[in-house]
């Protein structure tokens, strides 16, 4: 599970990059009246980015309690 969380978390990063440049693109060939609504794509990619590493350290974190609680029980 965790390779994929890894993966997904640089996907999400990647495709905000990568819309940024098409909306950017867009926004100076058409014009940014049309173009400029799309970046809240981009702020949701980047908002699901941060959202999913933050995510990861609380599993993390809670991985490790459990652990620990489990040790305790043991001794």
């Amino acid at each position: 599970m965790g390779i994929y969380n890894k993966v997904m978390r640089y996907f999400w990063l990647l495709l905000s990059i990568v819309l940024f440049l098409i909306v950017t693109v867009k926004g100076i060939t058409v014009g940014f009246d049309r173009w400029f609504s799309y970046y809240i794509i981009v702020a949701m990619a980047l908002g699901m980015y941060f959202f999913k590493t933050w995510m990861m350290k609380r599993f993390e974190k809670h991985a490790a309690f459990l652990a620990e609680q489990e040790a305790k029980e043991k001794n």
